[in-house]
């Protein structure tokens, strides 16, 4: 009988054992301070490293930042933040310039605090994914050149496993996903990962209970016929340049448009002249280094740039700065940018529609919302609306505005199973243009509340 309880004493010491190793793996990610970090922040941030392969060498990078103190962090949700590209950095745009509590000042040295930080409402992580972006990174130079959404999804769902066990505090806590763009498709593709492999698990680890997303990829052909709409409404296009348009790439992958529509797209572009497509009326930055599109359609020059991109690109780049974030600099062989180059012909596999997933997992009970800035013209309105549509969905609660302040600040439609919110004004990155109001609709969406009428 004594023998029969080695197995079970083995195993104790086994856990204990990894425990103590992931405790000390958690207090080795601590960041003391940032360069140029405002005293008393009131909350405490990690980043590092998380292996995702062993084989290849993949490691992807995060930065938690957790509620101040002053508001219970154990209390709060945990949200991952995903930005798209492919291949931009979630740490430059979510992080620095979005929902963060630390933004990046015109120095590109120091850094102010974000009154509309969702910190406040719950713990934050930020992930570069997948390796290539960022101070991400892999050991097999191949891994950058042999990247899509379907190993990017797996990636980056090894990687919370992995994190969890770093973060044992967070285990079994309300979990919540976002993001934007491009993470129109990691967003669902994650959630649907997590879904299927919690199935069966009565008290998961991962306790997803919905996602976010803003302004996202959703539907080849829906993405398509909302945008040209939308150039077209707008004053963008010709009346001939919007037929051409419609006749050529409607039905087509946006990845691999043929040859017509690629000119007809090309002559959109000249059309359009210098604007900026992120956020339709505002000036783009002034700056003259090469401006690369980090939009998922290659055709978009002037990415949104009222010079955040600028400042994320000086401050990431500081050998202090890669110092506190523990950021493995060896492993990089070329400067740290907003958005790399693994996206384009490198990116091997892209469904053209993941309305299918939203269908599985709206059936799945799980909580979704998706909101969209107007004055975008990447991923703009009517493409979502379009694609919603398509999801044939029964309608609670009809269109109506909702209000902050006494003004109308976007508009809302609720539907069984998705919640859809407009926010008026807004760009491309949501909580950059509307901070305030994106700061409601979040919380909104954590109460499971819908957006106020009055």
């Amino acid at each position: 009988m004594g023998n029969s309880l080695l197995p079970f004493a083995i195993c104790v010491s086994f856990v204990l054992f990894t425990t103590c190793n992931s405790l000390s793996d958690k207090e080795k990610d601590k960041i003391e301070k940032l360069p140029g970090q405002p005293p008393n922040v009131g909350f405490l941030q990690y980043s590092g490293y998380v292996t995702v392969n062993q084989q290849s060498g993949r490691a992807l990078f995060y930065w938690l930042t957790e509620s101040p103190a002053n508001r219970d962090p154990k209390s709060r949700p945990l949200l991952l933040w995903l930005n798209g590209g492919p291949g931009c950095s979630s740490i430059a745009y979510g992080a620095a310039e979005e929902i963060g509590p630390l933004h990046i000042n015109h120095d590109g040295k120091t850094l102010f605090t974000n009154p509309y930080s969702w910190n406040k409402l719950a713990n934050l992580l930020f992930l570069e994914s997948p390796a290539g972006v960022g101070y991400s990174y892999s050991n097999t130079s191949s891994d950058l050149y042999t990247v899509g959404d379907a190993r990017t999804a797996e990636d980056s769902y090894i990687f919370l496993v992995n994190w969890f066990e770093r973060f044992p505090e967070y285990k079994h806590r309300a979990f919540y996903i976002a993001g934007e763009s491009y993470a129109g498709h990691y967003v669902p593709q994650l959630s649907q990962l997590i879904y299927q492999r919690n199935k069966g698990v009565k008290n998961p680890v991962i306790n997803l209970k919905g996602f976010m997303v803003g302004n996202g990829v959703t539907d080849d052909y829906n993405d398509y016929v909302g945008t040209f709409e939308y150039w077209w409404t707008h004053g963008l296009i010709s009346d001939s340049t919007y037929k051409s348009l419609q006749k050529e790439c409607e039905g087509t992958s946006s990845e691999h448009p043929p040859i017509g529509c690629s000119k007809a797209l090309r002559t959109a572009e000249m059309e359009q002249g210098y604007i900026d497509h992120y956020s339709l009326y505002t000036k783009p930055c002034n700056y003259t280094s090469s401006r690369k599109p980090r939009g998922r359609y290659p055709w978009m020059r002037g990415a949104y740039d009222p010079c955040t991109e600028k400042y994320a690109n000086m401050y990431f780049n500081l050998p202090e700065v890669q110092k506190a974030f523990h950021a493995n600099t060896t492993k990089l062989s070329y400067p740290w940018k907003t958005c790399g180059d693994i996206a384009g012909e490198y990116w091997t596999d892209s469904p053209l529609s993941v309305l299918p997933i939203y269908k599985e997992l709206i059936a799945a009970g799980l909580r979704i919302w998706v909101f969209s800035g107007d004055t975008d013209a990447v991923v703009p309105l009517t493409a979502t609306r379009y694609s919603i549509d398509a999801l044939n969905l029964s309608t609670i609660a009809n269109w109506y505005p909702w209000y902050d302040n006494g003004k109308v600040a976007g508009w809302s439609q609720i539907y069984k199973g998705l919640t859809f919110v407009t926010v008026t004004g807004a760009g491309h990155e949501v909580p950059l243009h509307r901070p305030r109001q994106a700061f409601i609709l979040f919380r909104s969406f954590l109460e499971n509340k819908a957006m106020q009428r009055s």
